[in-house]
């Protein structure tokens, strides 16, 4: 397979690897962009825990929650240009999409642009939506939504950027207080910083653990200091860096971005809320939204996909 330049920049941009380190792993790889990837973290390269994801589209995240915070929904809706994501008509536009995915009780993005638009009745979500393309003059599209309940406490929400990301957070909590709606704003701004991915240790699919020792092996084989050293060193070595990357996605194991002593883990912070309020606190999970995230566009056509979505 011809390596292109366009190949080699695209890699380059995911990884921060070198010019001629992407031509290489794309040519190891015979052009295939996850292995190469993958190789340019072997040779200790590449700095990405895992492929990246280009951003292909703008447009912004919103959230909407229920008068008493029991449930809530993240929504995420793409449009063109940067230009019309800060149109107020375009933000006004996808709050009311929001306030609509707060009760709708579609499965997924199919059924929801399907059911009448509430803002318009006679009219879907899908007309309702060709409608504001036609208005605003640029393709957007209802990318996704997500809902989340907790009826024995609250949900906390944040956006980040006007938008970029959008976050919400399940708090289980028997007293609810300004000190504890306090907390949850806290962890929702430390997941839309931090971006972990799981809660804890305990959910991490073994797959993604598996893929990740072996990739670690790798990088420490290829580690000069680390030539000659027992198996066992080496095992070691191995495991406490998986360890110290699990630290690092999992909300709960994750230092407290606000720690005075910068060591106090987000779980230790919860338990000392928890404690000064005599509450019995536990967070259930957590929703993290970013604008054009996982979109991998590459030739597809934006419009056609609109178009696709929208049966035209």
């Amino acid at each position: 397979m011809a390596i292109t330049a366009a190949m080699v920049k695209e890699l380059r941009e995911m990884t921060g690897a070198g010019m001629m380190d992407c031509k290489k792993a794309l040519t190891a790889t015979e052009g295939n962009m996850e292995e190469a990837v993958d190789f340019l973290r072997e040779k200790g390269l590449a700095t990405a825990q895992k492929k990246a994801s280009r951003i292909a589209a703008e447009g912004i995240v919103a959230t909407a929650l229920s008068e008493d915070a029991k449930k809530a929904v993240a929504v995420e809706v793409n449009a063109e240009t940067d230009f019309v994501a800060k149109n107020e008509k375009f933000q006004g536009y996808v709050a009311q999409v929001a306030a609509q995915a707060l009760t709708t009780g579609a499965a997924d993005v199919e059924a929801f642009l399907a059911e009448e638009w509430t803002a318009e009745p006679g009219k879907t979500v899908g007309e309702a939506l060709a409608a504001q393309i036609a208005v605003i003059g640029e393709n957007m599209k209802i990318r996704r939504f997500q809902q989340m309940e907790e009826q024995n406490g609250f949900i906390a929400s944040y956006i980040h950027m006007g938008g970029k990301i959008g976050v919400l957070v399940d708090v289980e909590t028997d007293v609810i207080n300004d000190e504890i709606r306090e907390m949850a704003k806290n962890l929702a701004m430390q997941v839309a910083a931090l971006k972990p991915i799981y809660m804890n240790n305990s959910e991490v699919d073994e797959t993604y653990k598996e893929h990740e020792l072996e990739i670690i092996k790798a990088q420490i084989e290829n580690d000069p200091k680390m030539a000659g050293k027992p198996e066992k060193v080496i095992n070691g070595a191995v495991m406490g860096r998986l360890n110290k990357q699990l630290k690092e996605i999992c909300l709960l194991d994750q230092v407290y971005v606000k720690a005075e002593d910068g060591k106090q883990l987000v779980s230790a912070y919860v338990a000392q809320v928890a404690k000064a309020n005599s509450a019995n606190i536990a967070i259930k999970g957590f929703v993290r939204f970013e604008t054009g995230e996982g979109l991998e566009k590459k030739n597809e056509d934006f419009a056609a996909e609109v178009a696709k979505q929208m049966g035209l």
